[in-house]
């Protein structure tokens, strides 16, 4: 009896519904992890239960959720049995419904050198790469960078807008992680001769068609996909009123203010740029939660009919303007 009761408990199985797609989960793994550990694709883009992107519907078995589900899914698609794959912990053999179309991949790997480095602030450097062909993105998306001896790629978002063709330059805002293998190494300036590997593109962040207003949030260097994003629908000529609130905690954390000062100068619409500091006040500047400020921001647009809103930054903050939307 004993025997049975401690023995090791056998791992559960996922299987995909109208596919021949079937995984075992890892003990304390998610549905998200262990599909891509095995090689599938599935659709996600966070990782962190925010963006919606995993979605799935459960047919079948038990899972518990590492964030409740009703964070980010609506009421009426929890009760339509909707999950998050990178929030479920499968209690037992589940089937699972999920569009993998979405997951579909036209990423490819190009090889680059790093050919620029300009600190933007104390922690956020402006990183840019030359890649030996040109690399077609959507402005707001991102790149997966490899380098000599990593333990695993890391994700940066482009922060200039795609260009006719695609660029061969590609541009990035990346803040110091202390500890980080990857950005200790580069703030040093000990890969400036290094040869990396650039997946791209990925992500489902990019400036979805519409006719109304337009809100942006970012903190540190979450301001990367907003630029791209704004700086391409200045390319395109969208006109549609738009604020973009950038949170710091002092004035040394703001960046990149010329450059959006131009964007406003090219704005087709009303355009206006809020920075928010939240430890330390400054003459002509907001004080607090750059999150706290959503709902004054959309009553200068007009309300909430048409408006649709962009961001990136801390989780923290993420957090704080999902419930602030909602």
């Amino acid at each position: 009896m004993f025997k049975n009761l401690f023995a090791k408990k056998p791992n559960k199985r996922v299987r995909i519904s109208g596919t021949e797609i079937d995984f075992e989960v890892g003990k304390n793994q998610t549905v998200l992890e262990a599909a891509l550990a095995q090689g599938f694709e599935f659709p996600h883009d966070c990782t962190v239960g925010t963006c919606g992107s995993c979605r799935s519907k459960l047919l079948s078995g038990k899972v518990d959720a590492i964030t409740p589900f009703g964070y980010t899914l609506s009421r009426e698609e929890l009760t339509a049995g909707y999950i998050l794959s990178c929030q479920a912990l499968p209690q037992s053999d589940i089937e699972i419904a999920v569009d993998l179309e979405t997951a579909a991949s036209h990423a490819e790997t190009v090889s680059g050198r790093i050919v620029e480095t300009r600190d933007l602030t104390h922690d956020i450097k402006l990183v840019s790469w030359e890649v030996e062909r040109p690399v077609l993105y959507k402005a707001g998306q991102y790149i997966n960078v490899r380098w000599p001896g990593c333990p695993g790629p890391r994700s940066y978002s482009f922060s200039t807008e795609p260009g006719e063709g695609g660029r061969t330059r590609l541009s990035t805002f990346i803040r110091k992680v202390p500890g980080g293998a990857f950005t200790e190494a580069l703030f040093k300036g000990e890969l400036d001769d290094a040869t990396f590997e650039i997946e791209a593109p990925h992500g489902h962040f990019w400036l979805r068609d519409g006719a109304g207003p337009i809100l942006l949030v970012g903190g540190g260097s979450g301001l990367s996909p907003l630029m791209s994003l704004l700086e391409d629908a200045v390319s395109r000529s969208v006109q549609r009123d738009a604020i973009l609130l950038f949170g710091g905690r002092e004035e040394r954390d703001l960046y990149f203010l010329d450059e959006i000062a131009e964007i406003g100068r090219h704005w087709k619409g009303k355009f206006e740029f809020w920075p928010v500091l939240s430890q330390t006040e400054a003459p002509g500047r907001r004080f607090g939660m750059v999150t706290a400020e959503i709902p004054a921001a959309i009553a200068e647009l007009g309300g909430v009919t048409g408006l649709q809103a962009y961001m990136c930054g801390p989780p923290v903050m993420i957090d704080a303007g999902v419930a602030a939307l909602t």
